[in-house]
């Protein structure tokens, strides 16, 4: 029998409080699905819970950009702590990594992954989604009308619009 005391250090030197410790290698290729889009990431960390990818791609994925004052998108920043390893930034080889999910899991966005074919799938996120209800205003939309033309909401700019919806279920 294997002794159990080597196979503790074993796990124990894979993570460390959530956060991938080196020795760890890349897991290979991801594919994140968000706003409509599927996204290819060359490269992630392996790690069972959590998609990590490399800062460079961020942006790419989610639109999220690092700034000085953390992970921001328009007036969303969540801080990020940069002078050692955290839950969000990791540096493994000199290289930086950011955890897409934890930022998930910070901002309240929902999500799900497939880990046989390592593809994230990201929601809304919906301090974003509020924006348009606290604001009275809707997203922008096409739809085709009866005669098979595209017609966009912003074709009725400053007109009051009344939408009706209909669902079969």
């Amino acid at each position: 029998m294997k002794n159990p005391l080597i196979l503790l250090g074993i796990c124990i030197s894979i993570t460390v409080a959530g956060i991938p410790v080196a020795g760890i290698a890349a897991a290979g290729s991801s594919t994140v699905l968000y706003q409509d889009e599927a996204i290819s990431v060359e490269k992630s960390l392996a790690d069972p819970n959590d998609l990590w990818i490399p800062t460079s791609d961020l942006t790419r994925v989610n639109g999220f950009e690092l700034k000085p004052e953390g992970a921001c998108l328009d007036d969303i920043c969540v801080p990020v702590k940069r002078s050692s390893d955290s839950t969000l930034l990791i540096t493994r080889s000199g290289k930086d990594w950011f955890n897409v999910t934890e930022l998930a899991r910070k901002i309240k966005q929902p999500y799900a992954v497939d880990h046989d074919l390592n593809v994230w799938s990201f929601g809304a996120i919906p301090a974003i989604r509020s924006r348009f209800v606290n604001q009275h205003i809707a997203p922008e939309f096409t739809l085709l009308d009866r005669q098979g033309k595209p017609v966009s909401l912003s074709q009725f700019k400053d007109m009051k619009v009344l939408l009706l919806t209909w669902a079969s279920w």
